[in-house]
């Protein structure tokens, strides 16, 4: 069973470990609210990481999904939620470099804090 966490501060290293149990610690699905500066992670599918972004209120525009590697650090910016013809990303990877920095820096915020 997956276990989704709505990381708001550093996330601490048990619930980093009970994200990462979906892939066997592999990495870490994530839903990133870029507005907001929050993230969900730990679904078997962004899509579920976004389906508890919205429950706690984010809009569905401002989330973004993403796979943190938590052995490597490595950021992957490729999710079928990803895929929004009408916000000029018509593929699962996100293409705009500042969107991406963006979730990079939310995710490096919150996921490799000490």
């Amino acid at each position: 069973m997956a276990v989704i966490h709505i990381i708001r501060e550093p996330a601490t290293p048990e619930q980093i470990a009970a994200m990462a149990l979906a892939f066997d610690a592999l990495f870490i699905k994530l839903a990133v609210d870029v507005e907001r500066d929050i993230l969900a992670g730990g679904g078997e599918l962004h899509a579920d990481c976004e389906a508890a972004l919205l429950e706690d209120g984010s809009q569905q525009e401002n989330i973004w999904g993403a796979d943190w590697y938590p052995a490597t650090g490595e950021v992957a910016f490729e999710a079928l939620i990803n895929i929004r013809p009408r916000q000029q990303n018509y593929g699962m990877e996100i293409q705009d470099q500042r969107l991406r920095a963006k979730i990079e820096a939310t995710v490096r915020r919150l996921m490799e804090a000490e």
